[in-house]
């Protein structure tokens, strides 16, 4: 088996391919490196396996014995999506007809890695797969929001109108080794924050909730879906349905570095999501999976990874 993954050298990107080297699969990795890392995947640069391209999905793709594609290529973080938010939108979209038009014309498997950001600031909990959401169209977050709700319907309408074998993910907050450091998301925030010894900084009063899944039960539940019948093409919701609030994800890393930083609150930011919690129903009758990674121990997982960057 040969996969294309985009977006190989980012955060989630990386670890798929470790498991599709282990497995003794074929992986080409095409990454721009706006926001991926080649420290991510140059473990594999000598692996005969393994090949490297540097391009941008948003420029059509030439490519030939490839038998898989995973669409992971974009920014995941607020910090770099909104850095850029047209490059984002682009990415999305330009970047998901172009690997669409590569998997129509070679007639193979696509994967696009959607989000839970499509449901938006959700009104209800837990979120089923055949919620619509609530997004604000034209908030801060929206470039990213808006970039994979309309890749969802690209996908669906090259499976409705040429007949591409389709997956559709929707990932919840994932955490684990290959974050960056200046990721700006919650959790690499606050390890950052804490092993440095500096305050702990909760935007809004912190009880807003998410459902952290960690990386490795991520990518267990992303191999599973790709290897289902062609007639189920989700969306399918993977994450973990624990749900926790911000300030106790902040209190227990302080408490799992023992670090003496302080938590300051500051204003809520526009459009940040109250709640977070994905219904698993689908998840666990169709491809058999439940996050066997418990916070706690994905946590000082993580810790380590960033002390050994630090």
């Amino acid at each position: 088996m040969v996969n294309l993954v985009a977006g190989g050298a980012g955060f989630l990107g990386s670890h798929l391919i470790k498991q599709l080297l282990n497995k003794g699969e074929e992986v080409l990795c095409v990454d721009n490196f706006y926001t991926g890392k080649k420290e991510n995947i140059s473990e594999h640069m000598k692996n005969t396996n393994f090949e490297l391209l540097r391009h941008d999905v948003t420029l059509p793709l030439f490519a030939e014995g490839i038998d898989r594609i995973y669409n992971l290529a974009c920014p995941a973080s607020p910090r770099h999506y909104e850095r850029d938010p047209v490059q984002t939108v682009k990415t999305n979209v330009h970047g998901a007809i172009n690997l669409l038009d590569l998997a129509k014309r070679l007639d193979i498997r696509i994967l696009q890695a959607s989000t839970s950001e499509v449901y938006g600031d959700p009104l209800e909990t837990p979120q089923k797969e055949t919620y619509w959401g609530n997004v604000n169209v034209i908030g801060p977050r929206s470039c990213y929001d808006e970039g994979k709700r309309c890749a969802e319907t690209l996908f669906n309408d090259y499976k409705n109108q040429y007949g591409v074998d389709i997956k559709i993910l929707r990932i919840f907050n994932t955490y684990g080794p290959n974050m960056d450091i200046d990721d700006g998301r919650v959790i690499s925030n606050f390890i950052v924050q804490a092993l440095k010894g500096k305050d702990i900084t909760i935007y809004g009063d912190g009880s807003q909730t998410r459902s952290f899944c960690y990386v490795d039960d991520l990518i267990d539940g992303m191999l599973r879906f790709m290897d289902t019948d062609k007639s189920f093409t989700g969306p399918l919701n993977i994450g973990t349905d624990r749900e926790v609030p911000i300030s106790f994800i902040a209190s227990k890393i302080i408490e799992l570095t023992d670090s003496k930083s302080s938590i300051v609150n500051l204003d809520s930011l526009e459009d940040d999501p109250k709640r977070r919690r994905p219904d698993l129903s689908l998840a666990k009758e169709k491809i058999k999976w439940n996050p066997q990674v418990s916070l706690e121990d994905g946590l000082v997982k993580t810790i380590k990874f960033f002390k050994s960057k630090i």
